[in-house]
């Protein structure tokens, strides 16, 4: 790549003298300053910084360069619908411009021809023929500038206008309804920007959303599927009032701005209660906002539905029906631990044993399952709750998060003393809960004798449906599939389409991997044996690692085995 780097440079200063642009001394001044330069700028640019020519006069060398066409855009040639194929943050980054679309054909300006890598991205993400045209920086930015604020910001006639923002009702202090639509439909602009981010959050499954004040802009982006992206731009002088309405809604003081505020808010869409955790915290540049969203309806309480394979969850089922001890899910913030033990304190539920929960906070209710959510304020802890919910007679008990030692060793001993503990730890693998726990202080007999299960996970984009594709991946990757053991002949991608915001992936699975320790790991663990053993002893014993069940999934077609690789490696 670096040789054809120099060599295009070295036609396009041929080029740049035989047109009488630039003389052979000048393109040799130019090229001492690069070589000079701590950051390698492309000759070009060079030589428009030196004042030897103009970004035009480049663009249209580098164009004939190229056997391309040139040409000095402006609004009037391009197609504003067409713009929007593309993501903004992606026509952005790359100052790219795509003007117009002929069936499969795809025009885009470009002001550096040369990256080969961005052209194939272009066609992976519109799904068309990309045919380029070379244009200057300065155009492109331009024109992008006059159409990207009505194709991708704020405009207030849209969010009023909204199909569907009529089922959108807030619930005020959980008792009453705003029933009185037309009154909302009537209310400040503020006012329906906050329900239409809180509307289309929940339309487009979006897990948080985040309000981002800079210093002069102020941008609002949704977490989907574990990955954000940018959904508007409101002006930014509507920052304060937009915070202000949430605070209201969320019960907070809307007069304190130096201190971080946690509140929930309550509504109904389309008639299904959801539930926001609202987090505020002060900024550089003023209060930055983040709306968690917990839709009971997309929480799984079914453990078929949760991406199990078949032994793994044969095995998991084994495990949570021990009469008593602990059981532990695994794996970083946002890897769906606490979906999973929902879905199996959903399965144990009955009206024969009492089930009592400790979490902070209770983040979805299940129906004949008492459940307590902690104050650290008050001084109501995770082991304070764990302690007093010990004589409240339970027969299983799920906390939260296992933190500190108090926690884990009263925890322990509630799972000694005849009870079924379910909790979750912030480890990278399974069999790391052993050494967390023996770090937090938990003696390792102790440990040995209460742990019956550790089951670590990730969740992983599925691929789109309606995009995906057969491949052929690269050598190192097949290299890396067949050394984990797994024999895949097909491999699967989603190339981008409207449907999945041209990112290929639409939803997400859990890979999993269960540690069920033996005899001889239990010696391990009271020997305190390294972690690196106790890995190597439990996939001996036949543990299927994370990476091995997530290929398993690239083997069925609903992974892509990049993404197992982005997910599950260290």
């Amino acid at each position: 790549m670096v040789q054809i780097a120099v060599e295009n440079k070295m036609q396009l200063g041929q080029l740049l003298v035989s047109r009488g642009v630039v003389t052979d001394e000048q393109i040799q001044q130019a090229l001492d300053a690069q070589k000079n330069s701590n950051h390698r700028k492309l000759l070009g640019e060079l030589l428009v910084e030196l004042g030897f020519c103009t970004e035009n006069q480049i663009a249209s060398a580098l164009a004939e360069s190229y056997g391309l066409p040139y040409a000095q855009i402006s609004p009037k040639l391009c197609d504003s619908k067409v713009i929007e194929i593309l993501p903004r943050e992606f026509l952005e980054e790359h100052t790219i411009l795509p003007l117009f679309k002929i069936y499969n054909s795809l025009v885009v300006a470009v002001h550096e021809p040369t990256n080969v890598f961005l052209i194939d991205e272009i066609e992976r993400l519109s799904g068309c023929h990309v045919q380029l045209v070379v244009a200057t920086s300065k155009d492109i930015t331009a024109t992008l500038q006059t159409y990207l604020p009505a194709a991708n910001v704020f405009v207030i006639d849209d969010i009023i206008d909204e199909e569907g923002l009529e089922d959108f009702t807030l619930i005020e202090n959980i008792t009453e309804d705003i029933t009185d639509l037309e009154e909302i439909a009537g209310q400040s602009p503020v006012v329906k920007l906050v329900n239409y981010l809180l509307y289309n959050g929940v339309r487009d499954n979006a897990s948080d959303i985040h309000i981002e004040p800079g210093e002069k802009k102020l941008r609002v982006r949704y977490r989907v599927d574990g990955k954000m992206f940018e959904k508007m731009r409101p002006p930014h002088q509507m920052h304060s009032a937009l915070v202000s309405r949430i605070k209201i809604m969320a019960d907070l003081d809307i007069a304190q701005r130096r201190l971080p505020q946690d509140g929930g808010i309550h509504v109904l869409i389309e008639g299904k209660p959801i539930d926001l955790r609202v987090s505020v915290m002060p900024g550089s540049f003023g209060e930055k906002v983040v709306i968690r969203i917990i839709n009971p309806q997309r929480i799984l309480y079914n453990l078929e539905a949760l991406g199990f394979s078949y032994n793994n969850l044969e095995n998991y089922r084994r495990v949570m029906e021990s009469p008593n001890g602990i059981i532990l899910v695994t794996g970083p913030t946002g890897s769906g631990k606490n979906t999973t033990l929902y879905a199996t304190l959903a399965e144990l539920s009955s009206e024969e044993v009492n089930i009592c929960t400790v979490e902070d906070p209770v983040e979805c209710n299940i129906t004949g399952i008492n459940q307590f959510p902690v104050n650290e304020g008050a001084g109501f802890s995770f082991a304070s709750a764990l302690r007093s919910l010990l004589r409240q007679d339970p027969d299983m008990i799920m906390v939260g998060e296992i933190r500190d030692e108090e926690t884990a060793t009263i925890a322990v001993q509630a799972a000694l003393t005849g009870h079924l503990v379910f909790s979750t730890l912030h480890t990278n693998d399974a069999p790391g809960a052993v050494t967390r726990l023996l770090d937090l202080g938990v003696a390792p007999y102790l440990l040995s004798a209460s742990l019956v299960g550790v089951l670590a996970q990730r969740l992983v984009r599925k691929i789109c449906p309606n995009c995906k594709t057969e491949y052929e991946p690269g050598s190192g990757i097949k290299k890396i599939v067949e050394q984990a053991g797994v024999e895949i002949e097909k491999y699967f991608r989603g190339m981008g389409c409207k449907k999945c915001r041209n990112t290929g992936y639409t939803g997400r699975i859990a890979v999993h991997e269960l540690f069920v320790p033996d005899f001889e790991i239990m010696e391990m663990i009271n020997d305190r044996a390294s972690l690196k053993r106790l890995r190597t002893k439990v996939i001996e014993k036949g543990m299927t690692s994370l990476q091995q069940d997530g290929f398993q999934k690239v083997k069925a077609g609903i992974v892509s085995v990049e993404e197992v690789l982005r997910t599950t490696q260290a």
